[in-house]
């Protein structure tokens, strides 16, 4: 009789915290590569989810979970990365926002920690996962950086594309964070967002990586290019 699989999930814990409690695991019902959108019970988007095919030596991916920007979609988020995931094998998990903008950021952790739990938990369910990044764009970067802060025991990278804030209720591990921010950002402004942020969690003793870049509030290739590289070389 073969073994049983490892628990994918920790002891269950309070939504509101921000702690996510799936975990990878020896995947029980392989799914297919490609581009595979996901619905709810009602039709509606849940996630885009993007699969390299499956490594020739069976090595597993660092899946990055990417969260779009206020208004934004999971598309928005997939496309983030999506132009270097075969080049990188990274498995892309883009979840919808159950509203305009993440929970936190309208009223504090809650429905989209249970849902992004819930898709992490059917995604290593059906890949072969080792490493998990959590990335975003805009209210999407703040999310990644204040949810990955919290789960730093199951994520070990942040990738945080202009982002405002930080504000994880707890923290778990310390993570290695990548910011970018347009010098000539008018929607999240440099100076009172990322040039905060970042010799804050210096101080706490986070290990980050910050480019300023000649830009607004965009992600440019070159800077996507130089994040890529940093978390798939280190």
């Amino acid at each position: 009789m073969s073994e049983p699989a490892p628990p994918h999930r920790q002891p269950a814990e309070n939504p509101r915290h921000g702690r996510l409690t799936a975990r990878p695991r020896t995947p029980v019902a392989p799914a297919p590569a490609g581009l595979v959108p996901l619905t709810d019970a009602d039709g509606d988007p849940l996630a885009m989810v993007y699969a390299p095919e499956p490594a020739a030596d069976g090595a597993p991916y660092r899946l990055v979970l990417l969260l779009h920007g206020a208004g934004g979609s999971a598309r928005q988020g997939l496309d983030l990365l999506l132009p270097v995931a075969d080049a990188h094998h990274l498995l892309l998990v883009a979840p919808q926002a159950a509203a305009s903008t993440w929970d936190l950021i309208a009223e504090g952790f809650g429905v989209d920690v249970r849902r992004i739990d819930g898709l992490l938990a059917n995604v290593f369910d059906g890949y072969p996962v080792r490493d998990v990044t959590v990335g975003g764009f805009s209210d999407g970067a703040s999310y990644a950086l204040s949810l990955g802060l919290t789960n730093g025991d199951l994520v070990d990278t942040v990738l945080a594309f202009s982002p405002g804030f930080a504000a994880p209720l707890v923290t778990h591990g310390k993570p290695r964070v990548f910011v970018s921010h347009g010098v000539d950002d008018r929607v999240l402004p440099i100076d009172v967002c990322s040039r905060r942020l970042v010799p804050r969690l210096h101080s706490l003793g986070y290990d980050v990586t910050y480019e300023e870049f000649p830009g607004a509030h965009e992600v440019p290739i070159p800077v996507r290019d130089k994040a890529t590289t940093w978390l798939t070389t280190a």
